[in-house]
């Protein structure tokens, strides 16, 4: 992650409450990261218990820079244990969020199947494996949204940032399940733009290709793909994590004031579409 002078800072996400769904690792948790050099109250949600607290203390360790720097500390992340498949949890877990926090400004519904158990081709398929995925890439998109909104409603106003991907616009080979579930993404973010602009609630999508994840750099990116890859991309490097954060942290800014219904493409020039 790059050094707090070289980030933007957007006054307008000072004490802002930010909830990221998947925040312990990768795109996430580089989301995290810039959210609490915001001065951003940062909530993540997540399995991995491990990653988070790892990813907790780098935060710790980036506040007391700031303190030493600025004189003043970084909001500290809390962590929510949530599985997003088991439906169950996503409610109790909103529920104990509202009850705590009462208004979550910032949503990132960023929780999403990743690495290899993405890919599997229409053979391997089952409807186990389907509604798994559905469960973990759009479900709890859904009721995340519909538990966190009637607050931003009754604030004026919110952002919410949904995940999407590339991959059911390339098209990608071999994980038809999961490009369904991200076409579908992007559905739901231009209904839901609609629905809730009345209230000056924005809502938008960002969609990464390949991006270089620990995660995928284990699992995916070995160096056939990634030559592929970069073949693919205008931009002949790896997209970093951090670089597609930066376009979350912005939707969730005031600087996106008037931006909703949108996608955002960060994948190295690869879609080559808007």
């Amino acid at each position: 992650m790059a050094d707090s002078q070289q980030i933007a800072i957007y006054p307008s996400l000072r004490d802002k409450t930010v909830l990221i769904t998947g925040g312990a690792e990768g795109i996430g948790a580089a989301a995290v990261e810039l959210f609490a050099r915001q001065q951003s109250k940062v909530l993540i949600l997540d399995i991995a218990k491990d990653s988070a607290q790892g990813l907790i203390e780098r935060v710790e360790s980036l506040s007391r820079e700031n303190k030493r720097n600025t004189g003043r500390p970084l909001p500290i992340p809390l962590f929510y244990y949530c599985d997003v498949s088991d439906i169950d949890q996503v409610s109790s877990t909103a529920n104990r969020i509202l009850q705590e926090h009462k208004l979550v400004h910032i949503l990132i519904n960023n929780a999403s199947v990743a690495g290899a158990s993405s890919h599997k081709n229409t053979m391997s398929v089952t409807p186990e494996s389907w509604d798994f995925d559905f469960r973990v890439n759009l479900k709890h998109m859904f009721f995340f949204t519909q538990a966190f909104v009637p607050a931003m409603k009754e604030n004026g106003s919110g952002s919410i940032v949904n995940m999407g991907s590339i991959s059911w616009r390339i098209p990608a080979v071999g994980l038809p399940a999961y490009t369904t579930t991200k076409a579908a993404t992007m559905g739901l973010t231009r209904s839901h733009s609609k629905e809730f602009g009345p209230w000056n609630i924005r809502v938008n999508s960002v969609m990464p290709g390949s991006t270089a994840t620990e995660r995928q750099v284990k699992e995916i990116l070995t160096p056939e793909y990634r030559e592929q890859v970069w073949a693919a991309q205008s931009l002949k490097r790896d997209v970093r994590p951090e670089e597609v954060a930066r376009v979350v942290v912005f939707l969730g800014s005031d600087e996106a004031s008037a931006v909703t219904g949108s996608s955002y493409v960060v994948d190295g020039g690869w879609c080559g579409d808007p």
